[in-house]
């Protein structure tokens, strides 16, 4: 079966949904992608991009189209749809702009949200990566249409949602090496993008309480950044200075998996989490986990782990200060259901539901 898979910002966790599926589908699968610039552009733009490209390149017919959510698919199936025929599309929702936190400098702006309402409403089927988000999207449309003048399409929500069911991100843990710990103070990961929406004020103040306790620990601060001089972080390197033992984004695959082996803890501050690549790779390298009560997490954690591995708002100083303390091991429970993340079974849940589209609309698979 030939599969089109379209990713207009392809870098982090896109880049890693797109290329891990491609490299483990059992399906002829052909990747579009766009550099990741510019993020509203190409929620705007793509669309009429890819078109473009669909008929002026050798693409194969494909008999099903696999998109993320940075494309426009009611402007795609206008613009290709004499390319596309009949082929099924299938919305797949990273994040979304209808409840996406936003920065301080930013104003309102609903032109996304409704992007990716239209798409919603183009796709054959709508795939979310967790439980948390599609109830969070589903929970917000009422009032986000309903804040429109007239024609608020309300009466389409259940349609959509008939349509919606949650499908995870696979993580490549395969390649993942075994954890290699040296004998110094242990190392706590903060593997996430460096910008406002990953909360690394809380973390790095609570970093900075451990370290006037007196408790040991060296730090690892990585993840994208995007050329910003954030006075958070350039604070936060000069506070920590005695305690870090790497700062910034890790390009090379090699020696990024390398650094997650060494970590001992890995923390998230999120204030915006769908899924949570960054921590399912650490806690697979064997780092143990500290992670809000909130969000993604207290699906992702097995409810038997949730007072292991979970803090509320106020606790993460003394809860980091405890684990450094004595490191614990990863909860059995938790390490399997990180395991099921792993690509060889998660493209297989995509191919398996990709097939039964193909097949339901009579297209020889």
């Amino acid at each position: 079966m030939r599969v089109l898979a379209i990713e207009p910002y392809y870098a982090g966790s896109h880049r890693a949904w797109a290329d891990g599926y491609t490299a483990a589908s059992r399906h002829d699968v052909t990747l579009i992608t766009h550099d990741a610039r510019f993020w509203k552009w190409r929620m705007h733009g793509s669309a009429v991009t890819i078109a473009e490209m669909l008929r002026t390149t050798d693409v194969p017919s494909p008999d099903v189209v696999l998109v993320s959510d940075m494309t426009n698919v009611a402007a795609l199936r206008g613009l290709a749809g004499d390319v596309l025929g009949d082929a099924h599309v299938v919305l797949y929702m990273h994040e979304n702009q209808l409840v996406y936190p936003l920065s301080p400098r930013d104003e309102p702006d609903f032109t996304y949200g409704m992007i990716n309402w239209a798409s919603m409403v183009s796709a054959d089927e709508v795939w979310f990566n967790s439980r948390f988000h599609l109830d969070s999207v589903f929970a917000a449309l009422p009032r986000f249409l309903g804040q429109f003048p007239d024609h608020r399409h309300v009466g389409l929500i259940d349609d959509v949602a008939a349509t919606s069911r949650v499908m995870p991100v696979g993580v490549d843990l395969a390649a993942l090496p075994r954890s290699h710990r040296d004998d110094g103070p242990p190392i706590v990961l903060w593997n996430h993008r460096w910008e406002y929406d990953k909360g690394p004020e809380e973390f790095f103040d609570a970093c900075r309480a451990v370290a006037g306790m007196g408790v040991p620990f060296r730090l690892a601060a990585c993840g994208e950044s995007f050329g910003n001089d954030d006075p958070v972080f350039m604070q936060a390197r000069a506070d920590l200075a005695d305690h870090i033992t790497h700062w910034g984004f890790v390009d090379d695959v090699v020696e990024y998996r390398r650094l997650l082996t060494s970590a001992a803890v890995t923390v998230s501050t999120a204030n915006q989490e769908y899924w949570g690549i960054s921590v399912t790779e650490a806690i697979a390298a064997g780092a143990f986990p500290l992670l809000p009560n909130r969000l993604v997490y207290p699906e992702r954690v097995p409810e038997s782990c949730h007072d292991a591995v979970l803090y509320e708002p106020g606790q993460l100083a003394a809860r980091l200060a405890e684990v450094l303390g004595e490191v614990p091991g990863v909860p059995a429970e938790l390490a399997s259901a990180v395991a099921a993340s792993d690509w060889q079974f998660v493209a297989r849940q995509y191919d398996d539901r990709l097939e039964e589209l193909v097949g339901d609309a009579g297209v020889l698979v």
